[in-house]
C-alpha cells in the first residue's frame, strides 16, 4: 500500500448492491477507527452507469446506519488498476472479469472480498438484502482492522 491513504476500489457486476454498499461499510469503518482511507467502487457491467444503487439495497443500507444515496454506478476500466493500491471483487467471476481487464505487467492486487474465499451473495437474485449488508459490515470490519495493523 502506499504511504498516503491506502485506495482500495469494491467491484460487484453491475455496482448497484454488493459494491456500493462494501464502499459505504468500508467508509463508515475507516471513520469511526480513525483510519484515512479512500474508497470507491465499480462494475464490469455498463447497465446502471450514473444511477444510484439498487432502492432495496439502499433502504437495507439505512437501516444499518449506511449513508449510500449520493452513490452513483460507474463500469470498472484498466486505469483504475493504476489509480488503486487494492482491488476486492465481491465474487469469483467479478475477480474473472478484472483479471480479464488488468493491464499486461500490472501487479495490483484483486482479492476476493470475503476472507473465507467465498462469494459475497448477489442480493439482486436472492432478496436477501439485509443478510448481505450484515455480511460486508463484518468484513468491512475486518478489512479496517487489517489495514489499521500494518
Amino acid at each position: 500500500m502506499s504511504a498516503a491513504a491506502p485506495r482500495l476500489l469494491m467491484v460487484c457486476l453491475g455496482n448497484i448492491c454488493r459494491s456500493p454498499t462494501a464502499e459505504a461499510a468500508l467508509r463508515a469503518e475507516a471513520s469511526a477507527h480513525g483510519l484515512a482511507l479512500e474508497v470507491d467502487s465499480a462494475g464490469p457491467g455498463c447497465w446502471h452507469v450514473g444511477n444510484p444503487p439498487d432502492a432495496r439495497m439502499r433502504a437495507a443500507a439505512a437501516r444499518a446506519g449506511l449513508a449510500m444515496d449520493h452513490l452513483r454506478a460507474r463500469q470498472v476500466g484498466p486505469r483504475d488498476f493504476t489509480r488503486f493500491d487494492a482491488i476486492y471483487a465481491m465474487d469469483a467471476s467479478n475477480r474473472a472479469d478484472l483479471e480479464a481487464l488488468r493491464p499486461s505487467g500490472n501487479a495490483t492486487p484483486v482479492h476476493l472480498f470475503r476472507a473465507d474465499g467465498l462469494d459475497v451473495p448477489d442480493p439482486y437474485y436472492t432478496g436477501t438484502f439485509d443478510e448481505v449488508v450484515t455480511l460486508v459490515r463484518g468484513e468491512a470490519a475486518r478489512i479496517v482492522a487489517d489495514i489499521a495493523s500494518r
